[in-house]
């Protein structure tokens, strides 16, 4: 008996009467969007102290999940484009340094970023008037690093490694990045005007990290393929 109230249940929500999408339609939906980094690097290197880059260091990322808002443009019912704007994400940074001591990890710091992505959806069903509307996507990302800062931790070390007396001031400098992102997603409608949306994508970001110190020295981890997936889930109103 539960069975069949489950499917019947299932099968409402699945047929829910929705319109069908329409050219000029504008969807705004606001929602949690978390990121959730892949991220591997090339090893650490201290040019200033002849060190090469280093096999089994990298630079590991923290997972944030901030507020999100996305704006969709229909350009026909089956089309459209798609832009994520989010309030900024703050994450943490680790120096693994396995390579050059077994089991030794630093925090290195935190970095804020802000990762608008600009996409073209394609809705297969757009036409329909199913309360159902899947859609993937592609486009373009443009990742900006800002505010950084440094650890005491790894400025202690450092410090170690250079022989100064105590710590040495470090700055960090992380790129910009600009790369291709994916987009798979739904939407499911509660009415005409408001929907439920999920989504998951896929971003490339890449950036070159340097560490400067007050001495003048550099620790360069160069390129950090950072990849993450990005969820979201949303509510949303279509203007």
């Amino acid at each position: 008996m539960k069975t069949k109230l489950m499917v019947c249940v299932l099968a409402m929500l699945w047929t829910a009467s929705a319109a069908a999408y329409e050219t000029g339609d504008i969807f705004v939906r606001v929602g949690a969007v978390g990121v959730v980094p892949n991220e591997s690097s090339d090893g650490i290197a201290v040019p200033a102290l002849s060190i090469a880059p280093i096999a089994g260091t990298e630079v590991e990322i923290g997972n944030e999940t901030q507020l999100g808002l996305t704006i969709n443009y229909m350009f026909s019912p089956t089309l459209g484009l798609d832009l994520l704007a989010a309030t900024p994400f703050k994450h943490s940074l680790t120096a693994n340094l396995d390579g050059f001591q077994a089991g030794l990890s630093v925090p290195a710091g935190e970095t804020h970023h802000l990762p608008p992505t600009l996409s073209v959806v394609y809705y297969p069903m757009g036409n329909s008037s199913s309360a159902f509307q899947p859609y993937i996507g592609a486009g373009l990302n443009y990742t900006i690093m800002f505010d950084t800062k440094v650890s005491g931790e790894l400025e202690a070390l450092t410090g170690t490694l250079a022989g100064a007396a105590g710590p040495v001031p470090l700055e960090l400098d992380l790129d910009n990045s600009v790369g291709l992102g994916l987009l798979l997603g739904a939407d499911f409608a509660l009415d005409d005007k408001w929907h439920i949306n999920a989504s998951v994508r896929w971003i490339d970001i890449n950036t070159d990290a340097t560490f400067t110190s007050a001495l003048g020295d550099t620790i360069t981890v160069g390129n950090v393929e950072i990849d993450p997936l990005v969820w979201q889930l949303n509510v949303g109103y279509t203007f």
